[in-house]
Order: C-alpha cells, then sequence, then structure tokens
C-alpha cells in the first residue's frame, strides 16, 4: 500500500517540495496533498492530480506521513489544532521550519511520535537541494523512506541535531555566498570584456562543474587547485592576490558570523 503525504503548508519550500516528489515518480499525485489558506497559487499542482486543500485537520486525516511547511510563527497554532486528529501509531511528523527544534513539536504533541527534523536549501526547486536530517524516535524503515524522499530532491547528509543551526549556514546560507561569488566572478569578466550574459553562463557553468568533481570523485579541494595551478601561471598569481586580499578569511568569518547571528537570536 502506497504511503500518503500531506504537506502543510504550499509556500515556496512546500511547493517545490510536491512539485519534485510528483515529478520523480516518487508519490503518485493522488497520494499527496497540499495545504495553504489561499489555494489558488496552487493550481499548476492540482493540474497535475494534487490533492490541493485548506483543511489541515482533513489533510492530516488521510495521511501517513505529516510534512510541516508552514512559518515558525504559525507552528503552535497550526499544530495544537491538527493535534487531536494525529496518532502515534500511524503518523509519522517531518519538520522543514528553520529554528524549531523537535523538542518544541515534542511539547505540543507528545513524545511518542516519530520525528524528523530537515533543512533544505532553495535548490530543492529544482531538486538539487543539500538537505541536513536528524531524527527522534525513528525506525530504521522510517529513516530509509525519507532519506529515499529527499534523495529525490537533491543530496542528504544525517546529522546530530545540535548542528541543524551550523547546518542552515552552511547548506541554506551557503546557496547565497556562492552566489555572491558567482555575481563577483561576473562583475570581474566583464571588465576583462565578455558581454554579462556570457559571463554568467561562464561563471555559473564553471562553478557548477567544480561542485560535479568534488561530488563525483569525493576529492578535497586542493586536488583540484592543484590540477589548475602551473608554475608562474595565470591561476596561482589570481588565487594568491585573491588571499591576500582576505578571500578565504572573509568567507570564513563570514559564516561564523551567520552562526553566532542564529545562535544569539534563537
Amino acid at each position: 500500500m502506497n504511503k500518503k503525504i500531506a504537506i502543510i503548508g504550499g509556500g515556496n519550500l512546500g511547493a517545490a517540495m510536491a512539485e519534485g516528489l510528483v515529478s520523480s515518480g516518487f508519490i503518485l499525485p493522488q497520494d499527496l496533498t497540499v495545504t495553504k489558506r489561499n489555494t489558488g497559487s496552487l493550481r499548476s499542482l492540482a493540474e497535475k492530480g494534487v490533492v490541493i486543500s485548506s483543511d489541515n485537520i482533513e489533510a492530516v486525516e488521510n495521511a501517513d506521513w505529516v510534512v510541516l511547511a508552514v512559518k515558525p510563527f504559525q507552528i503552535k497554532e497550526i499544530l495544537t489544532h491538527i493535534e487531536p486528529h494525529l496518532d502515534a501509531e500511524r503518523h509519522v511528523l517531518i519538520s522543514v521550519i528553520t529554528g524549531v527544534w523537535i523538542k518544541d513539536l515534542q511539547e505540543i504533541v507528545g513524545y511518542d511520535f516519530s520525528f524528523f527534523r530537515s533543512m533544505p536549501n532553495t535548490a530543492i526547486a529544482i531538486q538539487q537541494s543539500m538537505t541536513c536530517i536528524c531524527a527522534e524516535n525513528a525506525t530504521d524503515e522510517q529513516v530509509s523512506y525519507v532519506t529515499d524522499l529527499f534523495n529525490q530532491l537533491g543530496k542528504t547528509v544525517f546529522i546530530e541535531e545540535k548542528l541543524m543551526d551550523a547546518a542552515t549556514v552552511l547548506g541554506a546560507c551557503g546557496t547565497a555566498y556562492a552566489m555572491r561569488y558567482i555575481r563577483a566572478n561576473i562583475q570581474g569578466g566583464i571588465e576583462i570584456g565578455f558581454s554579462a550574459a556570457t559571463a554568467s553562463l561562464i561563471a555559473a557553468q564553471t562553478v557548477k562543474g567544480a561542485a560535479e568533481l568534488l561530488l563525483q570523485r569525493n576529492t578535497h579541494p586542493e586536488q583540484e587547485i592543484d590540477k589548475v595551478t602551473t608554475p608562474k601561471g595565470c591561476t596561482i598569481a589570481g588565487l594568491n592576490e585573491m588571499e591576500h586580499q582576505g578571500f578565504s578569511s572573509s568567507l570564513i568569518k563570514g559564516i561564523v558570523t551567520s552562526y553566532k547571528k542564529i545562535v544569539n537570536d534563537m
């Protein structure tokens, strides 16, 4: 029997998850429900056969897995509303809500449920997310199912929940850091003669290729750098100048600053 999933919160993240799960064939459209107060923006999912609803209770009652994809300030009200309709023997809860810990969910619905907390990034929209996951009170079968689910949307790694704030910085904020590097690359490309469109294509594809080298070969970045840098060459000259200007140092400081911001604001 196919498992049924309800995504509570059809915003950008919830809708992107639904799109990816259906497109990959992971779930039949009719076995997936997505809820949103204003369902008009989910028309494209409805056209694919996904069940669209504004009724969270009905969605939960017809599901085995419940994905919580609402805003952090909404979760207490929504979870309290659906809690009487949740069954720990049937339902498994997955939260993709930034800053909400498993213990926060347990305080509302109890400790008998199997819980997963995951941190995807915006590349989930094109099924290229890096999703960090942790679990509480979950079986091996449930862990396997959640891993398979998020692997449809990119790559996954299981971590301890105490590292979720760090995962937010490295995996989610990291998208913005990469984009800023690409933007600077484009600006440099324009200065040395390319059009903006051509520089953008070269910069984006080069970064994509560099990332794939690491992912496919499982090598260290320095190993790949050594293959590009030749004695007295232009690559090492550019790298050394970037380091003189604080390239690596500023990036590391930025990551640490973002992390401190999350920890101090929680």
